[in-house]
């Protein structure tokens, strides 16, 4: 990452230096023309596998409806894989930077201690989301499942997905160490796609489990065993890395698990109008996904900036921050108009109902912009203020920036909507 010279807001020059200001930008963006690309291509591809959760939620409309309440999981249960895993991407890609990665499982090295971490904050958030999902549905007077149900389908769902996104971001760790690849501008957004395309369906297979009887209520009781069981000795384990890791992304992981929750909310309460329109419900896993993976690059590239002492942990933003929001922003016009094209072509192939192209483009453009910029303000000021408290940008900034992706997300969704009179 080249680190260019302090760059003042543009909005306070005159007219001459704004023109050099934006030839400042211009030359930042041909020096990091590697960085663009690589950004291009793990959004598009994140879209595009994002559009096989959109066709599995669209598909779902039948289950949504039969199991009050399994609407308000599935986002934050998405986030948790991606919060999780992208975090662990994170930590891995400044490990790349610093020289410190080896692709190695002994005991003390710092992949196995990472891969422990992320085990035991699986198996513990997967039992909390439950819960949660539970309580803030009786808060909101939700009609819902029982708690058990939540438990079953949260901790099924969890133990299928988690294992097959953490091998692929292991994977991804590696081949980026031999290839010399820039983790932290494909991980966020490779990984938080795999956990959505493996959450939805996970979950899908889960919701069979219940009707079994008396099998959700045992998956709950083991379940809750085995997670406090492992998440205490997490909390006390003599991997210094890994008690790291754990004892500062459980707390955080909870908060993201409360905001994902409440997007689910917002979705529920809009549930009636997406069903009779699934190619909206087709549009959200990808929407959602790509603007938590543009806040989740922008994340990363500041947390190793601020690792670095590249990026000092300032009130307003210096000059190679705001020209990393500057990549946000460009990133965002063609993700988004991608977006809304193909929602819009997979629902006529599939046979779902909804808008015209142009009003799904229109939809996605508008919220993804709305989207963009809460992106840049959280990521920005969560990074900043972790590092300030002596904690790990690594192990929160993930988390909180795609956790509140998906509330800032689905609010911009629902304005976007009204806007054009859907909603």
């Amino acid at each position: 990452m080249r680190l260019p010279k302090r760059l003042p807001l543009i909005s306070r020059l005159p007219a001459p230096l704004r023109f050099a200001a934006v030839g400042r930008v211009l030359a930042y963006w041909r020096a990091e023309r590697r960085t663009i690309l690589e950004g291009f291509v793990a959004v598009w591809i994140s879209s595009a596998g994002d559009l096989t959760s959109g066709i599995a939620l669209g598909a779902m409309t039948h289950t949504l409806q039969l199991l009050p309440g399994l609407i308000v999981l599935v986002p934050a249960a998405i986030g948790m894989r991606g919060n999780i895993f992208g975090a662990l991407g994170s930590r891995l890609g400044t490990a790349l930077h610093s020289g410190l990665f080896e692709p190695t499982l002994r005991r003390p090295s710092l992949l196995y201690q990472n891969i422990y971490a992320v085990t035991v904050l699986s198996a513990g958030v997967s039992v909390a989301l439950g819960v949660l999902a539970k309580i803030v549905s009786v808060a909101f007077g939700v009609r819902s499942m029982t708690v058990t149900d939540f438990i079953a389908i949260s901790i099924i769902g969890g133990v299928i997905s988690s294992i097959v996104v953490g091998a692929i971001t292991v994977g991804l760790a590696i081949v980026a160490n031999r290839r010399g690849w820039d983790l932290d501008n494909v991980s966020g957004p490779l990984v938080t796609a795999a956990g959505d395309m493996v959450t939805i369906p996970s979950l899908y297979l889960a919701t069979f489990v219940i009707h079994v009887p008396g099998v959700a209520v045992g998956v709950t009781l083991v379940a809750a065993a085995v997670a406090v069981f492992v998440t205490v000795r997490g909390l006390t384990t003599d991997l210094a890395t890994a008690r790291r890791a754990i004892r500062e992304s459980l707390p955080m992981l909870l908060i993201a698990a409360t905001i994902d929750v409440v997007a689910g909310l917002v979705i529920d309460k809009r549930l009636d109008s997406l069903v009779k329109l699934p190619a909206l419900l087709i549009l959200i896993p990808p929407f959602l996904e790509d603007a938590g993976s543009l806040g989740a690059i922008l994340s990363a590239r500041l947390s190793s900036k601020l690792h670095l002492g590249a990026v000092s942990p300032s009130r307003f933003p210096e000059s190679p921050a705001l020209l990393d929001f500057t990549l946000v922003f460009l990133w965002a016009l063609s993700v988004f108009f991608l977006v809304g094209n193909t929602a819009h072509f997979v629902a006529l192939f599939f046979h779902k109902a909804g808008p015209s192209l142009l009003t799904m483009i229109g939809i996605s453009l508008l919220a993804g912009y709305i989207a963009a910029v809460g992106a840049v303000v959280v990521a920005y000021y969560t990074a900043i203020a972790t590092y300030r408290f002596g904690l790990d940008p690594d192990n929160h900034g993930i988390p909180l920036i795609t956790s509140s992706m998906d509330l800032i997300g689905v609010i911009a969704l629902v304005v976007a909507l009204v806007a054009f009179r859907l909603a």
